[in-house]
């Protein structure tokens, strides 16, 4: 509860933040044309509290920026262009953004998007040449995969998308994990025996698979992440029980095959 609760100097009665009341009213899913489950709109709801404010490397201002520009990939001219090239790292241009990000940045958020299936090492090694740290790409790949879920959620449902929350003052944190290791992927994480102090909660019992281990550098980005996804998918605990879950309107088997089919769709490499 502590790690929700609001930074902003500005209160309300009741112990509010003002972020905090216009919050009770995000999300509402009135205009749904399926029953939704509480447990949707109220992660929904903490990541838009938390997209808002600072963050290990990022200020509220630029989370809400990275935010905004994965939403502005899907429409720029320039990614589609890219997109159908032979390589995305010969093609030259830029993409249209408001100044408010670094260009690294902008790009980073709008390949993540558009053109995923093609990031390599290389590239992610020359943006931390150029300014963009492994541990800001981490937070920002945590932001946009975070901001895109919750987008799909509402475009599935033919649904008006979510104005994003205004940003709210602070410092960075600048925290970096104690325990890191480069023993896979592109950028360093927190090694599976490694979820010690400050990490302890990251797999809360389960194991530290790759997949959940990705956004470890920025351990907040984890958290964020496995939030969400217990709300859309499931909790890590409870992807070790294969049997009926009760507070699912479709059984495990369908999960899964809906699951395995957009994972093939999306050519997902796990």
């Amino acid at each position: 509860a502590s790690r929700l609760a609001c930074k902003s100097p500005v209160r309300l009665g009741f112990g509010c933040s003002f972020l905090e009341v216009l919050l009770m009213e995000a999300f509402s899913f009135a205009q749904s044309p399926y029953p939704i489950r509480d447990d949707i709109p109220q992660a929904y709801r903490n990541f838009w509290q938390r997209l808002a404010s600072p963050g290990s490397w990022w200020t509220g201002d630029e989370r809400v920026a990275i935010a905004q520009e994965s939403r502005s990939a899907l429409k720029c001219q320039f990614c589609i262009d890219r997109k159908s090239e032979l390589s995305p790292y010969t093609f030259k241009g830029e993409h249209s953004h408001d100044g408010k990000l670094p260009a690294t940045a902008v790009d980073a958020a709008h390949h993540i998007i558009t053109d995923q299936g093609r990031i390599t090492r290389a590239w992610i090694e020359n943006n931390s040449d150029s300014g963009l740290s492994k541990e800001a790409y981490v937070e920002l790949v945590g932001i946009v995969v975070a901001v895109f879920s919750i987008d799909e959620f509402h475009r599935a449902l033919g649904l008006d998308l979510e104005p994003l929350p205004e940003p709210m003052p602070g410092e960075v944190s600048r925290y970096r994990p104690a325990h890191i290791s480069e023993d896979m992927g592109f950028v360093p994480t927190v090694p599976p025996d490694g979820a010690v102090g400050n990490e302890s909660d990251l797999w809360e019992g389960s194991r530290g698979a790759n997949v959940i281990r990705a956004l470890t550098l920025v351990p907040d980005a984890l958290r964020d992440w496995r939030e969400i996804a217990a709300a859309q998918y499931l909790s890590f605990q409870r992807m070790t029980n294969f049997v009926q879950d009760d507070n699912r309107s479709i059984n495990r088997m369908q999960m899964e095959l809906v699951a395995g089919r957009v994972a093939a769709i999306n050519e997902c490499y796990y």
